[in-house]
């Protein structure tokens, strides 16, 4: 006779949740590395002393650790899944009672409370604190890059700034992003802005204004980008920044990035692995000042002459700050130019019409030679670049994009949900945040 089953009904059920979690589940093993009581006096900060208890912060962080370590990307679908799933419902704190957060109390406090301060980067520096404690950040070399993460704006709606700006000015109220654009224009007015200077954008995100058009992944669209330190020995996530889709920022977030990293962990490294995007004459100076070995190709175009004599036939004298030419003329100092940092030599004329190897040299009346203010860093760069140390860190700076990798095909992070740059700040140090702790559950022994 064929089975049928039934509902038993039972007056008690002895149920506990902690036995419905194997042992071996990786949010078992993420659970233990969190230590909350380390920031918690920072959550209170946040909330008035007065009225009924609000939602746990501690609670809000764990369900949004959740979203990121198994990329669910919806609020609307985080809830119902933490409500449904035991695991989640365990790595909350919740219990088989407990209440989850309707999603509109939860939307609220995430963009609204959390906003307003820097909780999720102090949750960020805690896990990395505890990468240090297991001796998984090595200090001696370390490695920068950046990647494009698509902003939630559509490149449909656009305009230009003049335009927008009195769109927005004859409203009564706009929206968080556009307000904290106004705010960024406010805070730079007069102000010479860090690293090299770039165009005004001919297009604005009606969105999301603070979103830099970027053509880097395919047709142009509206992007951030998330910029990772890491520590190359064991591809811990050192730091994160946010910054708009350009690259003239990537120089500024890995200075913010080193100087942050050594106040609050520090984390000075040794030597420091980038692709040649960041080879130039100041970021390297910059690098060596403070004692980091500049581990990236310098952006060198010297060798561009058209088929003429380069730099390297001619010989610099730093004492009187001139070249000599092949035929021993002296080529003096004619022009500086502190913004681009180059310097600009050339002989006399008359000497350089009587020349005998005038046609292999030039076609002007005087040649000219450009030297960089910071050649001798650049120098010191190529010959690093010689050596087997070298190599090797080059070489492990693959597991920057491996991270990256990781971050869009594995947790599905392929475009923002939040808008303005703080979201995009938010949103990538949730992500690093739940990488690094995947990172220290397989590094930690069982």
């Amino acid at each position: 006779m064929i089975g049928r089953q039934e509902v038993q009904e039972a007056l008690f059920y002895r149920f506990r949740i902690e036995d419905h979690v194997p042992a071996d589940h990786l949010l078992r093993r993420i659970d233990w590395l969190l230590d909350f009581n380390a920031i918690r006096h920072e959550f209170e900060a946040l909330y008035s002393h007065t009225g009924r208890p609000s939602v746990d912060p501690e609670l809000m962080i764990r369900m949004l650790l959740i979203g990121y370590l198994y990329g669910i990307r919806s609020e609307r679908r985080l809830v119902d899944e933490v409500h449904l799933n035991l695991a989640y419902r365990w790595f909350c704190r919740l219990g088989l009672e407990g209440r989850v957060p309707d999603r509109s109390t939860f939307s609220k406090n995430r963009h609204g409370r959390f906003a307003d301060g820097d909780i999720l980067r102090r949750v960020f520096e805690m896990v990395v604190d505890r990468c240090a404690v297991f001796g998984f950040v090595g200090g001696q070399a370390a490695a920068v890059d950046g990647s494009t993460i698509a902003a939630d704006a559509s490149r449909e709606r656009k305009d230009q700034p003049e335009a927008m700006q009195k769109t927005w000015a004859a409203k009564e109220e706009i929206a968080r992003p556009v307000r904290d654009y106004l705010d960024q224009l406010a805070a730079e007015a007069g102000e010479v802005p860090e690293g090299p200077q770039h165009k005004d954008p001919k297009y604005l995100s009606e969105t999301d204004p603070q979103a830099a058009c970027s053509i880097k992944d395919g047709p142009g669209r509206f992007s951030y980008e998330t910029n990772y330190l890491i520590d190359t020995d064991h591809g811990i996530i050192m730091d994160v920044e946010a910054t708009p889709a350009r690259l003239s920022q990537e120089i500024v977030a890995a200075k913010k990035m080193l100087a942050r990293t050594a106040e609050r962990h520090a984390f000075r490294p040794d030597a420091l692995a980038a692709d040649k995007s960041y080879g130039t004459g100041p970021f390297l100076a910059w690098l060596l000042k403070r004692d980091i070995a500049p581990h990236v190709p310098v952006l060198d175009r010297q060798h561009q002459t058209d088929g003429k004599y380069d730099l390297s036939h001619f010989a610099y004298d730093s004492d009187r700050d001139s070249f000599t030419c092949l035929e021993g003329h002296e080529m003096r100092l004619r022009k500086a130019d502190p913004v681009m940092r180059i310097k600009r030599y050339s002989a006399d004329p008359e000497t350089c019409g009587a020349c005998p190897i005038r046609k292999a040299c030039t076609t002007a009346p005087a040649r000219t030679v450009t030297r960089h203010m910071d050649e001798d860093a650049r120098q010191v760069a190529r010959d690093i670049s010689c050596t087997e140390e070298f190599v090797v860190n080059r070489r492990k700076r693959k597991k920057v994009e491996m991270l990256f990798a990781h971050l869009k095909r594995n947790l599905g992070f392929t475009r923002l949900r939040l808008r303005g740059l703080r979201g995009a700040s938010d949103e990538f140090l949730l992500a690093a945040t739940a990488q690094n702790l995947k990172r220290l559950a397989k590094l930690v022994p069982a």
